[in-house]
């Protein structure tokens, strides 16, 4: 496979507005590993081997155990996620596949952890992995 266009050098502006959505979310209150799980599980579901890559480089680097990272794509059948980690992991699939639009009950259980500023956050994060992944896999961004 080989890449399409660079995006970051063809149009900087752009790739720089991106980028200050990555800033704001590291400012933000949500816990580090969590976020990383939300990137992580966006982008199975996206297929976006690039973004896999680095946020489970990442997620390693902060102290998410490997099983955890294995199984993040089977969360519901496992004991290892918390019932918190569980409703963002809903959240950010329903979010993700959004042609099947956000259940209420899936954002009332995400809302029952989590204060408005702290939700907003989380979407804000899945929206923004979200076009990563779009990005990264139109323009075929390579791993390595």
């Amino acid at each position: 496979m080989e890449s399409r266009i660079n995006i970051q050098k063809a149009e900087p502006a752009a790739y720089q507005a991106m980028y200050g959505l990555e800033k704001y979310l590291s400012t933000s209150k949500v816990d580090a590993i969590l976020l990383e799980l939300i990137k992580m599980r966006a982008s199975q579901i996206n297929g976006c081997a690039f973004c896999l890559n680095m946020h489970a480089t990442d997620a390693l680097k902060m102290g998410e155990t490997e099983q955890r990272l294995y199984l993040l794509n089977a969360w519901r059948e496992t004991t290892l996620f918390t019932e918190k980690e569980k409703a963002i992991l809903a959240l950010t699939e329903e979010v993700t596949l959004i042609s099947n639009h956000v259940a209420d009950a899936t954002y009332n259980q995400a809302a029952s952890f989590f204060n408005e500023q702290e939700l907003s956050q989380i979407i804000m994060a899945i929206v923004t992995i979200n076009a990563w992944n779009r990005l990264a896999i139109t323009a075929k961004v390579m791993v390595g």
